[in-house]
């Protein structure tokens, strides 16, 4: 059966959350699921999902930034995640296909996305979709 990607609706986050869960082997979080919420049906904020058969096996979230971090118009990868026993099977490519599609379509050139420095399998993930290292340093202020 083919896979199937699509903006996420509201019937969709049950099934995100669940997938979230799983990947983090953790509750998600109320502020979480706000967050998830607030990428649907927005002009900015972009949400897909994978499904196969009617099932959910991933999601991505991006979002557009207008004049933000010295850029014209930007791009942003947010968040990727694929039902563990999916990983691997070309899932999270197909969403970021789907995410970058969107963002060309409104007029999006240049598309970024931040990872943890020992993170190995999600920097190999990004490099394998043709990312590479921006001019930009991540600051943190912990407050």
């Amino acid at each position: 059966m083919p896979l199937n990607l699509r903006p996420m609706t509201q019937d969709d986050l049950g099934e995100v959350q669940r997938i979230q869960a799983r990947i983090t082997r953790q509750p998600v979080p109320q502020p979480w699921m706000d967050m998830l919420a607030e990428h649907i049906d927005k002009i900015y904020r972009l949400a897909f999902v994978a499904e196969e058969g009617g099932a959910v096996l991933g999601f991505i979230l991006g979002e557009i930034k207008i004049g933000g971090f010295g850029t014209e118009l930007s791009g942003w990868l947010e968040l990727v995640g694929v039902e563990p026993d999916n990983m691997g099977s070309g899932v999270g490519a197909s969403l970021v296909e789907a995410l970058f599609g969107a963002l060309r379509e409104r007029g999006v050139q240049e598309i970024y996305t931040a990872v943890r420095w020992d993170s190995g399998d999600m920097l190999a993930f990004f490099k394998k979709l043709g990312f590479d290292q921006s001019a930009f340093i991540n600051l943190r202020l912990k407050t």
